[in-house]
Formats: structure tokens, C-alpha cells, sequence
């Protein structure tokens, strides 16, 4: 454990902190607050993270359970991190050629590393045992969601046509995320999981903007136009994104979500039904 620790804070991969260029999309003060509104937003924003607060019986209950899963979370990122800095140790010190993508270091390790057979099959039971309880809660939100609010299907159809079409729009929404995988693996240029937040940056700013807007101001807004507003507050935050960095080579990282959200509120207060609350 201490040759561990000194030769995981002598990795150049063990640096968390950059404040030697602002311009950086790895700036410290802009990945703060690129994380504050992303946690907001992808945590704080999504029913199935925070079922686990509303079921909680009073609400200090709640609020341990939230300081409560922020402390754990910190220490268990801060293994994942750990483990790797190590990786990347282990594939220097046995000649491993470096990956394209740092997401594919982990299963590079495990099948091509010189370890056991049994690690390289335990490594892939333990990536379909992870990713399927993330995405068969998503997969059953996605189908309740899409029958019920889109499809209007508990009005509309009895029992037995409301299971069947159940069924089918699961089927559908299976074969479209896995469609969804695909593209990310041959197109995208990054890891999955920069690949992710870079996406959610897009995704949640209308969400986060919208938001906000009801919790700072009682103002009504015109719906109609909404749809109009989601769409166009990402069109300008990718522009913007690409006027910086062409003007002044200043790269936007994950805080674009905070500049989508500005653009959707500004959308929604062009929107406010006059002399109305």
C-alpha cells in the first residue's frame, strides 16, 4: 500500500487540479462549475436518481440521504481514479501499447495484460452486471414515459392492448439505445464518458434553464413556444462554442450546460405573458 500510494502521486495522471491556462477546457474554476450545474441537472433533475430521496419518510431523512450519498461518492470516485492511475502504471511497466480511447484501458488490462483467464471473464461479467442495472431502469422509464405521456395509452387502449403495446415500445426502446451504443463507439473521437457529459451538455441545458426559471421567478410564459426555445438555446451554445474558439481560441468545456440554460431562460423571459403571474 505505501509503494501504492508514492507511485500513484508521482504519476503524471494523478494531477486533478489546472490553473495554469484559463483557456483550457481543463481550467479548475470552469470544471467547478461545470460540475456543480451537471450534478444539479443529472441528478437533481432525473426521477430515477432522486426516487431514492422522495421515498425517504420525512424530509431530513432526505437531506442525510443526499450528504450521505455526496460523501460516499466522493471516496468511491476517488478509488475508481486510483485504480486508473494504476492502470495506466501497469500498461507502461508491461510494454502495452496505449489504447486510441482511455475507456478502453480497463478491458486491455484485463484481456491482453499477461493476467489470468478467469480476470478477463470476470471483467466481463461484472461490465454486463453494472451497465444492465443502469440501463433496465432506463429502459423501463423510457417505456412508461413513451406509452403513458407520448402514446396516451392508459386513456386509449384497454389492459391487455395497453401490455402488448408495453411490449413493443420496450422492444423498440432496447434496439434504439443499442443503436444509440453503436453510434457512440464508431463516431465518437473521445472516451465514452467525456463523450457523455459533452452530450448531457446539450441535452440538460433547456431542462436546467427551465428550471431555474420556476425557481427564481413566478412569471407565466407562452408553452406554444417552448419546443422552439429547447431547440434553439443548444443551436446557440454550440456557436457560441465555436465563435471562441475561432476568435480567441478559447475553449468551452462541460460549463457549455450553464451557457444553454442562460440562452433557454433569456428564451423564456421573451416569452412572459404580460401584466400576468
Amino acid at each position: 500500500l505505501p509503494e501504492m500510494t508514492r507511485e500513484v502521486a508521482a504519476s503524471p495522471y494523478s494531477k486533478m487540479f489546472f490553473f495554469d491556462d484559463p483557456a483550457s477546457d481543463r481550467y479548475f474554476w470552469k470544471m467547478f462549475a461545470a460540475g456543480i450545474v451537471l450534478l444539479i441537472a443529472m441528478t437533481g433533475l432525473d426521477q430515477d436518481m432522486m426516487q431514492r430521496n422522495l421515498s425517504c419518510a420525512t424530509p431530513r431523512d432526505s437531506q442525510k440521504n443526499i450528504v450521505l450519498t455526496a460523501v460516499s461518492q466522493i471516496f468511491v470516485i476517488f478509488l475508481f481514479l486510483v485504480l486508473g492511475v494504476l492502470l495506466y502504471i501497469y500498461m507502461d511497466r508491461s510494454g502495452l501499447a496505449m489504447p486510441e480511447k482511455g475507456d478502453q484501458v480497463f478491458s486491455q488490462v484485463a484481456v491482453n495484460g499477461g493476467l489470468p483467464v478467469f480476470v478477463g471473464i470476470l471483467f466481463v461479467i461484472g461490465l454486463i452486471s453494472s451497465t444492465y442495472s443502469a440501463a433496465g431502469s432506463a429502459l423501463t422509464a423510457l417505456t412508461t414515459s413513451f406509452t403513458v405521456d407520448i402514446l396516451d395509452g392508459t386513456k386509449r387502449y384497454g389492459e391487455r392492448r395497453l401490455t402488448r403495446l408495453r411490449r413493443i415500445v420496450h422492444v423498440a426502446m432496447a434496439l434504439g439505445m443499442a443503436l444509440v451504443i453503436l453510434a457512440f463507439e464508431y463516431l465518437a473521437d473521445d472516451s465514452v464518458i467525456n463523450l457523455v457529459y459533452k452530450v448531457a451538455s446539450y441535452t440538460y441545458g433547456p431542462i436546467l434553464g427551465m428550471f431555474a426559471f420556476g425557481i427564481f421567478t413566478r412569471l407565466r410564459v407562452r408553452d406554444g413556444w417552448m419546443p422552439l426555445v429547447a431547440l434553439a438555446a443548444p443551436l446557440l451554445s454550440a456557436l457560441l462554442q465555436y465563435w471562441a474558439y475561432e476568435t480567441w481560441g478559447y475553449r468551452i468545456g462541460f460549463e457549455l450546460l450553464i451557457y444553454n440554460a442562460a440562452f433557454t431562460m433569456a428564451g423564456m423571459f421573451l416569452l412572459v405573458k404580460r401584466h400576468e403571474k
